[in-house]
């Protein structure tokens, strides 16, 4: 692969790892084909950092252009170790989430539920795939109701409202919200309240 081209996918690297916090969501399923794509690309400009490094070693040691892409390719992979998220926690800059939710199911699948300070709420599902819906809620005495849903990829249909239940006596978790598809429904589905600033 000629410089240019090793820098340049170098660049795109780094850019899809920084700027993930913003299209991972959307991917579905199709996210285990990112990752795994990501996981190659990896490796595959490490083996090329290595070839480079040792080109600059045996070369002319003051050969610029590849003192620069050497020092950008080892830039760009520590910090994709050090930071598998990106630089920046973009999540910092949203605000502030007043109740978290979760449940781990079968397979390791992971729903976390977030009731934002500005009345947005995202729930994310991490199950083969991520898909994260996202929307408004307003909250009635315990009930909590969803509405201007956006559903994630692959979702069919969100919760109409949960409720909030408080449980005593668990080292691990503080409550429960239990989320129901309509009023015929009686069964519900609930995650484990890790976090919740709604009771001051």
């Amino acid at each position: 692969m000629k410089r240019k081209g090793l820098f340049l996918a170098t660049i795109v690297f780094f850019l899809a790892i920084n700027t993930s916090y913003f299209w991972i969501g959307n991917l579905g399923i199709f996210a285990i084909l990112i990752f795994g794509l990501v996981f190659i690309l990896f490796f595959v400009l490490l083996a090329f950092l290595i070839g480079q490094m040792k080109s600059l070693v045996k070369g002319r040691h003051n050969d610029k252009q590849r003192i620069i892409l050497v020092g950008t390719m080892v830039f760009v992979l520590v910090t994709s170790l050090l930071f598998p998220t990106g630089i920046i926690n973009f999540e910092k800059f949203d605000s502030e989430s007043l109740l978290i939710a979760q449940r781990e199911g079968a397979a390791n699948c992971m729903t976390t539920l977030k009731l934002k300070e500005n009345n947005k709420f995202m729930e994310r599902n991490v199950c083969f795939g991520i898909s994260e819906t996202k929307g408004d809620y307003r909250i009635v005495n315990d009930t909590i109701y969803f509405h201007n849903v956006s559903l994630g990829l692959h979702e069919k249909e969100f919760y109409e409202y949960a409720i909030i239940k408080k449980r005593k006596n668990s080292v691990s978790f503080i409550g429960e919200i239990v989320r129901y598809e309509s009023l015929a429904d009686t069964t519900g589905n609930a995650l484990w309240i890790v976090k919740n600033k709604l009771e001051k």
